[in-house]
Parts: structure tokens; C-alpha cells; sequence
């Protein structure tokens, strides 16, 4: 035989497998793809990781989800589900296969409708429709609560609850709606439009959780441009914590789920504002006594100033000040009195001392004449009848001649 012109490559099984994984995962279009197909051959290990197969008429191909993507899964994945799975190709060495692995799983359509809510997000957001400055914020304390929801569903249970038991004192206004299919987006805006009329506080637009196709209405233009022209602010409550849907960028506040919603809408709750009440009123009481207390010690003190100042106390000064005058004069009457009587008594003794009848007393004798009266005081005057005064009486006596 005629060797050949130009030698053959050799390659031993992990180089040409090397080489065609190298290959694989250099195409660009392979790295980001989204493979339709029918789940066979599911498998669920302790590791957490998910192994299956996805099939349609007249191929099969090997898919692997990671532990990490997998706790992230919503859909509950079983053979012979039509499903989207988005990943990249990759070779697994050891036994010579290519396979998908895959991060996204989701029901067959929901990758149509994901291109849209792009389209749609990006659209809206150039708008200025999400933007944070439209973002309005929630009242504290609302009086009136707007809900549009399904009349039916168990959101609208749930947050009734929540809003009886955290703010019972608030009025709920329900403008019922279908939350999902054909007939849902159109009525969502009326809803909004009627309960915006009842002018509330605060609207709460809530639904359970679901599939993208589910909650596909409060993705739709109408439905959010009426959110973002809401008078009220708008709290969103779409799904569970992982679904967002535009209504979510659109509303002044996003909640992960219905009952959420209703507590973000009572921000101060019923035992906030028993507690509110009970710090004022002891706020209150104390004001008030200390109030009291202060206008009692000012009225004390004006009645002391009253009394001082009052005609009373000035008639009872006045009395004091008689009383005193009075005892000022008796003390200077008595004192002048006795001095009187002791100049009378000083007086009266002179007087005595030179009282006839004290000297007639002494054997003296008082000779007038018995006629005129006049005292004789000389032998010359005692002529004719003349009277002679003694102590104890009078006689006549008459001189001779």
C-alpha cells in the first residue's frame, strides 16, 4: 500500500475531547441560548443539583442545573412538561457528552413573553415612567385604603386580615377585578380610574403568585401608565418575592407579597397609636398638674399680695395702730396724771401750810372786825365788837374802851 502523502492528526480520547469542548463553548451563540423541549428522565440527587433530559420529536439533550440556580426555581419540574431552559452547551469529559446547563427553567412561552417585558421595561423606563422623582411617599397614617384585586382570590383575605388587625380605624374602599387573561388588563385600569375618584389615602394593587403568563395583565402598557398616573401613591403587591412585574417599577413603592402590601400601607399600626395616645395623655396629665401646681403657687402668691393690700388688713392695721395710739395716750395721760397729782399734792400741802385754819388748829385765833370783816392785825384796829375765829367756831368780843 502507498503511504499517505501527508500524515494523519493523533489524538488520544481527552484531547479530542478537550478539543471539541473548546470548540463548543468558544460559539458565542451556544453560551446564551434558550432550548425548547419536553422534561424526560428527571432526577433529583441529595446534592441539590437537578439532571434531566430535554427531548423533542427526533432528539434528546443531556441538561444539568446547579444546586445554586435550582433553590431559585419556581416552577416545579416534572416529565413531560413543556418548559423554556435558558443556559449555556458544555462537555462533560468524563464520559465524552455535551450538555446543556442550564440556569433558567420556565413553561414554554414565558421566554416570548420575557422578550416583551424587556421590550416593554426598556420602552417605559426611557419615559421616565419608573423613574425615583415620581416616587411618592406613603401616608403615615391613612384614613382611606383603596384595593383593586380579585373579589375571590385569597390576596384580598390576607390583607383584610392585615389591615383589620394592624389599622381597624382605616375605611377600605374594594374596586374588584380579574387579575389574570384578556379581560384583566382593561379592567385594572378602570378599577384604578373608579377608586382614584373615592379619593383614598393610599391603593393597594395585589395578586397571589403565579406563572409570567399569570401575572402577564400587570405587565401591560395600559396597566402600568395607569399606575404611574394614579393620583393616589400606589403599593404593589404582584406575586411572591421573586416575581417583578412593571406594575412593580411603575407603583411609588413595590411589596413582595399582598399582605406585605398591606402592612407597608399601615405604616403606624393600632397599638402605635395606643401608645401614642398613652404617651400624650401621660404627657398631659403631667403638663396639667405641673400647670396647676404653678397657678396655684401664682394665686397663692397674688392672694398674699391681695391680702397684704386688701382693706381688711388695712383696718386691722388700723385698729393696731389705735391700739397702740391708745396705749401711747393712756401711758402719757396716766404718766401726766400722776404728775398732776403729785404737783396737786405738792400744792395742797403748801396750801395746808399756809391754811388759817391749819394755824387756828395750832391754838392761833382769827380776830376780825364785825363789821366789813376786815382781819385786825394791830391793837390799833381793835376797836368796838369784832369776831374771833378759832378752830372749832366763832364768838363775839368786844374791847373797852
Amino acid at each position: 500500500m502507498q503511504p499517505p502523502l501527508f500524515s494523519s492528526i493523533h489524538l488520544t480520547v481527552s484531547q479530542i475531547t478537550f478539543h471539541i469542548r473548546r470548540q463548543l463553548e468558544s460559539d458565542l451563540t451556544l453560551q446564551d441560548v434558550w432550548v425548547e423541549g419536553e422534561i424526560s428522565n428527571l432526577s433529583r440527587p441529595a446534592s441539590g443539583h437537578i439532571y434531566f433530559t430535554l427531548k423533542d420529536k427526533t432528539a434528546s439533550l443531556r441538561c444539568l442545573m446547579w444546586k445554586t440556580d435550582a433553590a431559585r426555581l419556581r416552577l416545579n419540574l416534572r416529565d413531560g412538561m413543556a418548559v423554556e431552559a435558558h443556559g449555556k452547551i458544555a462537555v462533560y469529559e468524563p464520559q465524552g457528552q455535551y450538555q446543556l446547563v442550564a440556569n433558567i427553567v420556565q413553561p414554554k412561552g414565558e421566554g416570548v413573553l420575557y422578550q416583551e417585558f424587556l421590550r416593554l421595561k426598556s420602552m417605559l423606563e426611557a419615559e421616565g415612567l419608573f423613574d425615583e422623582e415620581r416616587k411618592r411617599s406613603i401616608p403615615a397614617l391613612p384614613r382611606v385604603i383603596g384595593i383593586v384585586t380579585s373579589a375571590t382570590g385569597a390576596a384580598l383575605r390576607d390583607m383584610l386580615n392585615t389591615l383589620r388587625r394592624r389599622l381597624p380605624l382605616a375605611r377600605v374602599i374594594l374596586a374588584p377585578s380579574p387579575v389574570q387573561g384578556l379581560e384583566a388588563p382593561p379592567a385594572l385600569v378602570k378599577a384604578l380610574q373608579l377608586l382614584n375618584s373615592h379619593l383614598p389615602d393610599v391603593i393597594l394593587l395585589a395578586r397571589g403568585g403565579g406563572s409570567i403568563e399569570d401575572l402577564w395583565a400587570f405587565n401591560d402598557e395600559q396597566v402600568v401608565r395607569a399606575v404611574a398616573d394614579s393620583t393616589a401613591p400606589v403599593i404593589c403587591g404582584v406575586g411572591h418575592e421573586t416575581d417583578f412585574t412593571l406594575c412593580d417599577f411603575a407603583a411609588d413603592l413595590r411589596a413582595p407579597t399582598p399582605t406585605a402590601a398591606a402592612e407597608l400601607a399601615t405604616q403606624t399600626t393600632l397599638a402605635d397609636l395606643q401608645a401614642q395616645v398613652g404617651y400624650f395623655s401621660s404627657r398631659m396629665a403631667d403638663s396639667i398638674s405641673n400647670l396647676i401646681a404653678d397657678h396655684r403657687a401664682l394665686v397663692s402668691a397674688l392672694a398674699s399680695r391681695l391680702k397684704y393690700v386688701s382693706p381688711e388688713r388695712r383696718i386691722q392695721s388700723e385698729y393696731q395702730h389705735l391700739d397702740g395710739l391708745s396705749r401711747r395716750a393712756f401711758s402719757a395721760l396716766s404718766h401726766r396724771i400722776e404728775l398732776q397729782s403729785r404737783h396737786v399734792d405738792g400744792v395742797s400741802k403748801r396750801l395746808l401750810s399756809l391754811n388759817p385754819e391749819a394755824v387756828l388748829s395750832r391754838g392761833y385765833a382769827i380776830v376780825t372786825q364785825k363789821e366789813g370783816g376786815a382781819v385786825v392785825s394791830s391793837v390799833n384796829q381793835a376797836q368796838g365788837r369784832m369776831k374771833v375765829r378759832v378752830s372749832d367756831g366763832e364768838f363775839s368780843v368786844t374791847r373797852d374802851a
